[in-house]
């Protein structure tokens, strides 16, 4: 019971350190919570392990229009476009399907090379970049500063599994820029995120 309680928490995992993330659950929960539908689980000794998963009657034409349910958290939209760079699959895709329901629009890139490549890219103005500090090539701060003559009103959130020695150690002065310690929940991101984007952090 204690297990089964935690089971969608992100970066919760009972496997040894670097054999799980502990984001595969915590991914389905949001895909599914993201679609307006819900998840249970049932697990008991000997017998196994049961999920079922509700979704939404729909009428034929909801079907066809193929139009998303998003809810967001809050009454106004949020509009803006952010750029999230992120090493790990599972935390990216946690990432944006968490910035997504929240209703930004999200630039995906694996590092800091296709960072760049997909802000040339882009028509549009984006308003935010989340980068994890640590990444092979080109690392966080280094992006940050070549964004930054793209677009020098770019805003900067940094995010690090590491602690804060090894953020520094990396050219990150914490009080001098916006900073989330991993592993963070989808609401902390969230909040983050907006924080950042009104110049009141959090």
């Amino acid at each position: 019971p204690e297990i089964v309680g935690r089971i969608f928490e992100p970066f919760f995992t009972t496997k040894i350190v670097g054999k799980g993330t502990g984001l595969g659950l915590a991914v389905v929960h949001g895909i599914v919570k993201q679609s307006g539908g819900d998840i249970e689980v049932d697990s008991n000794n000997d017998i196994g392990t049961t999920f079922r998963i509700f979704f939404p009657a729909v009428r034929n034409e909801d079907v066809e229009s193929n139009s998303p349910i998003v809810e967001t958290s809050s009454d106004t939209p949020n509009t803006e476009t952010i750029l999230l760079v992120e090493d790990e699959d599972a935390v990216r895709a946690l990432a944006t399907m968490t910035l997504e329901t929240e209703g930004y629009k999200v630039l995906q890139a694996a590092n800091g090379t296709d960072a760049l490549d997909v802000a040339s890219k882009f028509a549009g103005c984006i308003s935010l970049m989340i980068t994890d500090v640590v990444m092979p090539g080109i690392d966080g701060p280094e992006l940050a500063e070549r964004m930054k003559e793209l677009s020098p009103d770019l805003k900067v959130l940094f995010i690090s599994g590491y602690t804060s020695d090894a953020v520094i150690r990396h050219g990150i002065e914490e009080d001098s820029v916006e900073f989330l310690q991993k592993p963070f929940g989808p609401a902390e991101l969230a909040a983050k995120a907006r924080s950042v984007l009104d110049g009141d952090p959090v």
